[in-house]
């Protein structure tokens, strides 16, 4: 049986699927969802040019809409990623 493997970043679960991303841990209290709205090609590579963030409650009792406590729009995946541990750092500390 082939072993998963779970992608870290700076010690925090990071999931893709497709042009959406999820990074944190569903433990915590909150997550940043990232979809990616645009590509560039550099060389034989797409990478992320537009990237949109959104920080999430995880309680499953809000509607989705409610859940969402803070959003914006980054150029690039690692300004996006940056911001996104920055967000999760300090809502998952202070509760937001």
């Amino acid at each position: 049986m082939a072993e998963k493997k779970t992608l870290m970043y700076r010690g925090k679960p990071l999931v893709r699927c497709g042009n959406d991303m999820y990074f944190g841990s569903m433990d915590d209290r909150y997550i940043v969802y990232m979809q990616i709205l645009s590509t560039q090609k550099q060389g034989d590579e797409d990478v992320a040019d537009k990237v949109w963030l959104s920080l999430m409650n995880t309680n499953t009792d809000l509607s989705p809409i409610e859940r969402i406590v803070k959003s914006s729009e980054k150029k690039g995946i690692w300004g996006a990623l940056e911001i996104a541990e920055i967000w999760l750092e300090r809502a998952n500390k202070e509760g937001v």
